[in-house]
């Protein structure tokens, strides 16, 4: 029966959206620092209790790397009102669902229950953040989780160690040069005292964003977060810091290997603007029209007409201080890989020296539309981008209502300025990943 309602809620949840409504929102801060934004949608029953904490894989010690998704499992170990194991447990028994993730600027956690369920969502967010279990033991439990985790997604996964690679060719000089997974020498060589550390500087409530959406009297809520969180102490004020990469010069060019796979890849890796650039909207439009769907300039050419390639791609992977505009493709038939690079290049030139025509221009936008009412048809999404606008917009929580006409006021010529503004040959990662035998 739990099963079905739990399908229930989340068909509802799913399918709640159908535009690009107003996501309307109140925001407030509690004494400890705390920022607490309510999203109120009686649309369906369910609630989402997210806290996102401003620290990632940057904020770590180089010589210490893969603390902050390390502590990502190790949060959910218990508290002093709860034994180990029940976090989960608690969730499941209530009719919710849980999880977190980990990125190189955020670490986010999130609970989703019935909306009856909201004051447990709370509390269980308010123990994680108040008094958490952070002992031998727990350290010892995760450190082995943390790494099956890298050998199930990172050692063992085909294609798995691409970006460990071209990550450290592209951002030389800056934390962004390690994968969030982080090296499992560092954490077997830590102390007890330095998880603590951690948890100390950066898990504290004036470097954290609560948000709630969902079934919810935000009045009320209101009231139950301050009987949740007031008592936390806040902590000392977090100073970012600011890292520079070192200049990309020349077009560098690299080998790996992977006993992994069997079919050879290229990669082309270019550093572009962080996520509060314009330009970095600009970039997702050209990852659109270069492989988003069968009728993508690159899957057209690639893979239907030349069938010199299985599987093309081009994303922009968004990060705080900078991007990482990627392009990559898989060969077909025994084609070289310098044939896709060439082919790869002269549609990178194409958007680089024309403008796209209108009709694509019509159908980027599109798109773009259906993707925004898509990534935002789930209260859980909501609290997350309400977060993100917060967190890393000036703290302008509003930014999820203005990145759609955002998005429609980019014109065809920014298009074309914008690739080639960033996506030069000269300072750019080549990488060829081939087999190891």
């Amino acid at each position: 029966m739990k099963n079905k309602y739990l399908i229930a809620l989340s068909l509802l949840a799913l399918f709640g959206r159908t535009n690009a409504q107003q996501i309307k929102f109140t925001e407030f801060d509690l004494d400890n620092g705390l920022h607490v934004i309510l999203h109120a949608d009686k649309s369906v029953p369910v609630v989402a209790v997210s806290v996102m904490y401003h620290v990632g894989s940057k904020d770590e010690n180089p010589e210490r790397t893969g603390f902050a998704h390390f502590f990502e499992h190790l949060l959910f170990e218990g508290s002093e009102n709860l034994k180990r194991g029940e976090f989960m447990k608690t969730v499941s028994s209530n009719g919710g669902d849980n999880n977190a993730n980990t990125n190189t600027d955020r670490t986010f956690y999130y609970d989703v229950f019935p909306s009856n369920q909201l004051e447990l969502g709370l509390w269980l967010e308010s123990e994680r953040m108040l008094h958490p279990k952070i002992d031998e033991a727990g350290v010892k439990t995760q450190n082995e989780v943390v790494k099956e985790e890298k050998r199930m997604r990172v050692d063992n996964q085909p294609y798995g160690k691409f970006s460990e690679k071209i990550f450290s060719l592209l951002f030389d000089g800056h934390p962004y040069r390690w994968q969030p997974i982080g090296s499992m020498e560092h954490l077997d060589a830590a102390k007890l005292s330095e998880f603590q550390a951690f948890f100390k500087k950066f898990y504290a409530p004036n470097n954290a964003v609560l948000t709630i959406s969902g079934d919810i009297d935000e009045s009320k809520t209101k009231q139950l977060v301050q009987k949740y969180f007031n008592e936390v102490s806040r902590g000392s004020e977090v100073e970012k810091k600011v890292y520079q990469a070192k200049p990309l010069t020349k077009e560098i060019i690299d080998t790996a290997y992977d006993a992994n796979i069997q079919l050879p890849a290229i990669f082309t890796a270019y550093r572009v603007p962080g996520m509060k650039s314009r330009d970095s909207k600009v970039l997702a439009m050209v990852s659109t029209i270069l492989s988003d769907g069968a009728s993508s300039r690159l899957n057209m050419k690639l893979v239907d007409q030349k069938r010199s390639a299985i599987q093309v791609g081009a994303f922009n992977n968004l990060m705080e201080d900078y991007g990482a505009y990627m392009i990559l493709a898989i060969p077909n038939n025994n084609t070289q890989l310098n044939d896709l690079l060439k082919d790869i290049d002269a549609e990178v030139l194409s958007l680089q020296t024309d403008l796209i025509t209108k009709d694509e221009y019509t159908k980027l936008m599109n798109q773009f539309e259906n993707r925004y009412v898509s990534e935002n048809s789930k209260m859980i999404d909501i609290a997350e981008h309400l977060s993100n606008g917060y967190t890393f917009y000036e703290k302008n929580t509003n930014h999820l209502n203005e990145e759609l006409s955002l998005v429609k006021s980019i014109t065809r010529e920014e298009i074309r300025d914008v690739a080639k503004k960033y996506l030069k040959k000269d300072s750019r990662v080549v990488l060829y990943y081939l087999p190891k035998k």
